[in-house]
């Protein structure tokens, strides 16, 4: 490739005019300015990544915790469904405890009120026979009847017993 450096040759000045154009941006300080706009944009870059790694960590933090309560959280459940077991189990059994001694004591008044039962019947019994008995010894006496009698009326006595019970 061949260069000409001749004045009339619009090539020297479009490389003057850009070396001329370099040389003034470097004067007036645009690589500084166009430097420390990069450098800012980085420091802002790298905030922002600080920033994210930061909220990240945070979140992290937050969902270890959040996991940690969860579990926290279904052990007591748990555990409250455990507790729930063996008092429902606890109950029953008081439940049925309670309910063969209330049969026991039903059983028990009924055969009370059955042995009362009996001995009122009994006593009515020997009322009736003692009742009976005055009749015929107030019919013996009344009649004055013999003794060969008396086996008569005790049969008859007995018969009538018979009837009345």
């Amino acid at each position: 490739m061949h260069f000409d450096f001749d004045p009339a040759s619009a090539t020297i000045w479009v490389f003057l005019a850009v070396v001329l154009f370099l040389l003034m941006l470097a004067y007036f300080g645009v690589h500084k300015k166009i430097a420390g706009a990069l450098d800012a944009r980085a420091d802002n870059i790298r905030e922002e990544l600080d920033e994210a790694r930061r909220l990240r960590e945070e979140a992290q933090t937050l969902l270890a915790s959040y996991q940690r309560q969860q579990k926290e959280a279904e052990a007591q459940a748990e555990d409250i469904v455990k507790q729930a077991r063996i008092d429902a189990e606890a109950m029953a059994a008081n439940a049925r405890k309670d309910l063969a001694e209330r049969l026991e004591r039903r059983a028990a008044q009924a055969e009370a009120k059955i042995a009362n039962a009996e001995a009122k019947a009994m006593a009515d019994v020997k009322s009736k026979a003692a009742d009976m008995a005055l009749e015929a010894a107030e019919k013996m006496i009344r009649s004055g009847t013999k003794t060969s009698d008396h086996a008569a009326l005790v049969k008859d006595g007995i018969a009538q017993m018979g009837k009345v019970l």
